[in-house]
């Protein structure tokens, strides 16, 4: 019904080098509007958008997810339908900064040691000691392991930036055994048993959360809690925030910042400034 439409976005999406993606949420989320919106697109104004995106905050829709659709929909009236688009008129929602989901060093390797899958245990154990995004482990290849540089290629990062991460000695015994028991893989590192393509992301996170929970963990948790562990620990060893930042591929310094604020302030050695005061510890 809109494939036109679609079309247009893709062409207009790919010219600005956007993620195929990025491109399908914002044909998806586009094609829910012009459906709930029900109008001829040539008489379309931004007093529809207004009146979707209002509606969606009222029934409690999530920030991120309002905010996907702000810009999906901002992208095709701009780009596709040419009209002005004033972002004070129609303002995305402001985030919640709630701080990331830190797991502790023998959490870690209790999850690693509750997971029976040789190719699950070694996705989890490569997420854990080189920082990577699921989608990151979900598309690694062969060739993007060094066993001599121990590093990791990461080729299909979300800043679209290649980088390189550290590649643990531990990781890579477990990434040689992984490879020689599980069929040797010459592309896709980790490739899918039933289709030989990508592995889906949420079935990764979905076997990270049944190890865990065999681990006796109990807080809500998600395979990205590797990345920021991986983070977390690095820093309380004393690596210092811009070769952090370079591991994990930030472009924005204040993504990592955040690590700073769930670090484990005993291991930073700071002190309050309650225990200086008099009756208190020198």
């Amino acid at each position: 019904m809109y494939d036109n439409i679609f079309a247009q976005i893709r062409i207009e999406a790919e010219k600005r080098n956007l993620k195929d993606s990025t491109i399908d949420a914002y044909c998806n989320a586009v094609g829910y509007f012009l459906r709930t919106v029900n109008k001829e697109v040539t008489i379309l104004t931004t007093d529809d958008v207004d009146a979707f995106l209002t509606e969606k905050r009222l029934c409690g829709l999530a920030p991120q997810t309002y905010n996907h659709y702000h810009s999906s929909i901002r992208f095709f009236y701009k780009r596709i339908l040419k009209m002005n688009w004033d972002d004070e008129d129609i303002p995305r929602m402001k985030l919640d900064r709630s701080l990331p989901t830190v797991l502790s060093r023998e959490e870690m390797q209790r999850i690693i040691d509750a997971t029976p899958n040789l190719k699950h245990k070694a996705i989890i154990a490569t997420m854990y000691s080189s920082g990577l995004r699921v989608s990151e482990v979900a598309h690694l290849h062969y060739d993007d392991i060094s066993r001599s540089k121990k590093t990791i290629h990461i080729r299909e990062s979300k800043s679209r930036h290649d980088r390189y991460t550290i590649l643990s000695d531990r990781n890579l015994d477990l990434l040689t055994e992984y490879w020689f028991k599980c069929g040797r893989p010459r592309n896709i590192l980790f490739p899918s048993s039933w289709t030989g393509t990508y592995l889906d992301t949420n079935s990764i996170n979905q076997y990270f959360k049944k190890s865990a929970a065999k681990a006796g963990i109990t807080r809500h948790v998600s395979s990205h809690c590797c990345r920021h562990s991986f983070a977390s620990h690095l820093f309380e060893s004393g690596v210092d925030i811009k070769y952090i930042q370079a591991l994990l591929g930030h472009v924005d310094p204040k993504s990592t910042e955040v690590y700073i604020h769930v670090s484990n302030k005993a291991l930073l050695g700071i002190r309050s400034p309650f225990d200086t005061l008099e009756g208190g510890e020198a």
